[in-house]
């Protein structure tokens, strides 16, 4: 997808750059990746801006100046644009995503409501601390929350296997990193 249909006001001298997949860690870079030089509770992706060009990043989007400066997005916020850009990217949804959050219970709230839905013979999804499960599968995940990158693919996923009913605990940190910006949510 061109740069330009992801990113209004893109820099002309960038905006005819084909963006092949949105990245956020530098291990996991491909040639042809926008990489979000994301600040968190442990690493700042500033510091790894050289290394994702090395690796074959299209273009940068960051809060600071880098020095090399013609593959530069800067923006002010860039979790916000993160989410913006995942919603653009990745264009296939679930219908319906609901998002769960609070202090305690979001995980049995999510499986409730998942059962509720399957039972009812319903194509459903949930993602939260058991993982992401569909279809009577269950794949493993660290986080309740996945970063933004990872959530918009995992739909789009979802929605490529005919799901349309998708619950997700919402955890405070990934409310505060902006992680469900920009999912159209139908209920929370």
């Amino acid at each position: 997808m061109l740069l330009k249909k992801l990113i209004k006001n893109c820099p002309i001298k960038l905006s005819n750059i084909n963006v092949k997949g949105l990245s956020s860690d530098t291990r996991n870079i491909k040639k042809g990746d926008l990489f979000f030089a994301l600040k968190g509770s442990k690493e700042n992706g500033e510091e790894f801006i050289s290394q994702a060009l090395k690796k074959g990043a299209c273009a940068i989007v960051s809060s600071k100046e880098i020095e090399e400066k013609s593959k530069l997005i800067k923006v002010n916020n860039v979790r916000e644009h993160l989410g913006k850009i995942c919603s653009k990217f990745y264009t296939k949804k679930p219908k319906n995503i609901i998002a769960v959050t609070g202090t305690n219970g979001k995980t049995s709230v999510a499986d409730l409501f998942y059962q509720i839905l399957s039972l009812n013979n319903r194509p459903v999804a949930s993602i939260g601390t058991l993982g992401i499960k569909f279809k009577g599968k269950i794949i493993k995940s660290e986080l309740t929350s996945p970063d933004a990158i990872s959530t918009h693919k995992i739909l789009q996923d979802l929605k490529k296997r005919g799901i349309d009913n998708v619950i997700i605990e919402a955890s405070s940190h990934a409310l505060d990193q902006k992680r469900i910006n920009h999912l159209n949510l139908k209920a929370g």
